[in-house]
């Protein structure tokens, strides 16, 4: 009998939660209609798509108009990004971002820049957090956009997002977060943290794959405008044309709903199982935290072990999944430029691994994975 994966790579991927899928089953086969057809199947896809995007409002803050549905979040960080250059260019061509940032964004930028828009890439100190002395003096004129991570994918470490809003929109540029790793695991509101836009994925908190968010304001004291990158029958506000992912987004709000419900217990019983985790990484010889100590979500922990290379680790442990990095990047041989822009020599970060636990890990998993990595560690060390 095959052993069950322990699978403690949650910030690449989620299962999906079962009350998840069960909401979900329906729609792909009794209730298949086409959310803009008008007939009596496409008004039933189509209220299914208006409750879901009611749960999704309520878990971020916002209106449910303001929720745009996308295939997730690459797509809405890409349809932010350029659609801000091309709206507001008459205003200005110059954006602000993070080097540390997901290479959804990062490359989305480089885009543009072939487009003569400049952007300014901020570093970060050794705890990944950006200077906020350093943000307020890049913001020019001319910027239109700062585009700022919320929760570090490879760290957790989580910015100051509110503090970076009230910058921006003290220069007059628009403020955009990309929290693929906030949304449904930590509390949050568009209005109060005065977010502009924001992204996000349902796979990253227990909903399906292929379906995702953009949050875009629409009220006071500005609306905000993009110019579409897909165009073709002026779905989603026209922001983003084509037939609705019905099954999708009635998952996307069914793992909305479970999350408003269990995020504080959660936070709880998850964040105990990463600290036992790190507390017994980091009692080893030659290990170290990536990342700040207190300002990051409680599900990850990214320690560097000092002389053992994290793929080798990884090919050791037959039934246990960790990562060294995004999985987004995974395919490139080279070290993780958040580490080495945190100022981790390169040695460091070929030789850390990332541990992002979720809502089904369990006591018994960190103990076989403390286990199991010590000894992986200690064998690549010569010590045993």
């Amino acid at each position: 009998m095959k052993e069950e994966l322990i699978y403690l790579d949650n910030n690449s991927t989620t299962p999906i939660d079962p009350r998840v899928l069960e909401v979900i089953m329906p729609f792909f086969t009794t209730s298949y209609g086409n959310a803009s057809s008008n007939h009596i199947a496409g008004v039933e896809a189509n209220r299914a798509v208006k409750a879901a995007r009611e749960k999704v409002a309520n878990l971020i803050g916002s209106d449910p108009g303001e929720v745009i549905f996308t295939s997730g979040a690459t797509e809405a960080i890409n349809t932010a990004i350029k659609g801000v250059a091309e709206q507001y260019k008459e205003k200005g061509s110059h954006i602000v971002s993070v080097a540390t940032e997901h290479p959804a964004v990062l490359d989305a930028c480089q885009s543009i820049e072939s487009k003569g828009i400049e952007v300014t890439y901020l570093p970060v100190d050794q705890y990944g957090l950006v200077d906020l002395q350093d943000l307020g003096q890049s913001i020019r004129q001319d910027t239109v956009l700062v585009s700022v991570m919320f929760v570090n994918n490879e760290t957790g470490v989580i910015q100051p997002i509110q503090e970076i809003a009230e910058q921006a929109h003290q220069k007059g540029a628009l403020f955009m977060t990309d929290a693929t790793q906030a949304v449904g695991k930590m509390p949050l509101n568009v209005r109060e943290m005065d977010i502009d836009i924001m992204a996000f994925s349902g796979h990253k908190f227990y909903g399906p794959k292929g379906i995702g968010g953009l949050y875009l304001r629409s009220k006071r004291p500005f609306k905000v405008k993009l110019e579409a990158l897909i165009h073709g029958g002026g779905h989603e506000r026209g922001v983003r044309s084509g037939t609705l992912n019905v099954p999708g987004i009635v998952g996307l709000g069914a793992a909305a709903e479970v999350a408003l419900e269990e995020m504080e217990a959660d936070k709880d019983r998850i964040g105990m199982l990463r600290d036992q985790l790190e507390q017994a990484f980091l009692s080893m010889p030659d290990t170290l935290l990536n990342g700040h100590p207190t300002e990051r979500l409680y599900n990850t922990s990214n320690i560097c072990f000092k002389g053992a290379d994290a793929d080798a680790i990884i090919a050791g442990l037959e039934n246990i999944a960790v990562s060294n990095g995004s999985a987004c990047s995974s395919t490139k041989v080279e070290p993780s430029h958040v580490l080495t822009t945190m100022g981790l020599r390169e040695t460091e970060a070929y030789s850390s691994l990332r541990f992002s636990l979720g809502r089904f890990s369990n006591h018994s998993d960190i103990e076989k994975c403390i286990k199991e990595v010590s000894m992986k560690v200690d064998n690549l060390r010569g010590m045993i």
